[in-house]
This record gives structure tokens, C-alpha cells and sequence, in this order.
């Protein structure tokens, strides 16, 4: 990481609470974080411990109950739903582990939807994402018609196309085989660190996490 490089992510005492039947219970409680541009930070901690409800935090999906947070330059506490919609569709690519490709589109449609909704669009990056990814022979088909690690791939191609500053990804290789898993998140970090992204990886995986420059754990609502 160059200490010179802007920051992408500050959080300062995020608190994040859910309602039940026996009153709030709190999930997160006191988080801070600091991210620069071209880091890679992974997120671990025990089923339930908030690392979906962080990275949903970071991508403006869910709000804060209280805490400072700002991402990408704009201030999550007071950035309304029509804000934070155009901050996801123009500056951060989203990872998730049930793939959530559209399945009346094709691979090549999937790949490019994402720059196009941000107005990045680029066949020629396209292509070279498709090479890379080990796509370029499936460019015709439709998700249905892939394996597991083949979506993942077109997931992860669609959420790099448009070129974002920040990549969030949770439990991108949750749902693929340990040797699929391993090439598909090397592909995913090799394929970053080339654009220079910032990734916030939320994982179970140890060896995973081990991947990223940095390493983070969850426990009690606070990161270690």
C-alpha cells in the first residue's frame, strides 16, 4: 500500500443494530476502518458476526445507526437511497456468493452489463476481461448453461468491467468446490491488483484471506 494514495474507505465507530422480538440486538459495535486506493482487506469472523452486514454498510445497501462513514468521498450518514444507488452503480463492483447473473443474458451481455450502467462500457476490455477470466469460449452462452466456477468468473468479470475504484465481495467462492474456490479468488486478486481496485473480501477462508494484504477479524461487534 502507498501511504500516498487516497483514501477509499473510512469508518469510525459504525454502529449497526436489528430489531427482534426481545428488543435490539447489536451487531456491530465500534467499528473502524481505514482503506487506501489499491489495498485488498479481508474481512473474517464466525457466522452471524456482521461481516455481510459491514460490507452491506460499504456499498450503501443498509445504513448505519450511528458512527462516521464515507466511501469514495461521499458521506454514507447523510447521502440519500438516490445517492448511494448512483455511488454502487458508478463506482463499486459487488461480488456475491449466489452469483446473481441474469439469466436472460448472455455470458458477453453479463460481462458488459455493469459498464454500462456506470457509462464505462468497452468491448475491447470486455474481450481482454473474458480472456483472462477463461471466458472467451462462452461468450454465447447463458449462466444456466455454466458451472459454478464458470458464473463466479462472469460475476467477477461484470463487477471489474467498468473499471470501479472499490470491489466488495462477499463469500465470492462460498458456494464453489476448495479447488475451484482457489482459482477463482487467485483469478479475482490477480485481476484487481492489476486495475489497481480496492477489495473488501468478507470470507470463512483463512487460506483466502491470507491472499490479501491485509486481514481483519470480527468479534463482538469490533474489529481485530
Amino acid at each position: 500500500m502507498s501511504s500516498g494514495k487516497a483514501e477509499v474507505v473510512s469508518a469510525r465507530g459504525i454502529v449497526k443494530a436489528f430489531p427482534s422480538a426481545a428488543g435490539p440486538v447489536a451487531v456491530l459495535n465500534g467499528v473502524d476502518l481505514a482503506l487506501r486506493g489499491g489495498e485488498s482487506l479481508a474481512v473474517t469472523g464466525e457466522s452471524g458476526s456482521g461481516k455481510s452486514t459491514l460490507l452491506h454498510l460499504i456499498g450503501g445497501l443498509d445504513v448505519t445507526d450511528g458512527g462516521a462513514l464515507a466511501v469514495l468521498g461521499t458521506d454514507l450518514r447523510t447521502a440519500d437511497d438516490r445517492a448511494r444507488a448512483a455511488l454502487r452503480r458508478e463506482r463499486i463492483g459487488m461480488i456475491f456468493q449466489q452469483f446473481n447473473l441474469i439469466p436472460s443474458l448472455t455470458v458477453a451481455a453479463n460481462l458488459a452489463f455493469q459498464a454500462r450502467l456506470a457509462g464505462r462500457h468497452d468491448p475491447a476490455r470486455v474481450a481482454a476481461l473474458a480472456g483472462a477470466l477463461g471466458l472467451s469460449q462462452l461468450m454465447g452462452r447463458y449462466p444456466e448453461q455454466l458451472s459454478g466456477g464458470q458464473q463466479q468468473r462472469v460475476a467477477i468479470g461484470r463487477a471489474l468491467a467498468g473499471q470501479p475504484p472499490l470491489v466488495l465481495a462477499d463469500e465470492p467462492t462460498g458456494n464453489l468446490d476448495e479447488a475451484t474456490g482457489d482459482a477463482v479468488a487467485a483469478l479475482m486478486l490477480d485481476l484487481v491488483r492489476q486495475q489497481d481496485t480496492t477489495l473488501v473480501l468478507v470470507t470463512h477462508s483463512l487460506r483466502l484471506a491470507a491472499l490479501c494484504d491485509r486481514q481483519v477479524h470480527l468479534h463482538a461487534g469490533r474489529l481485530a
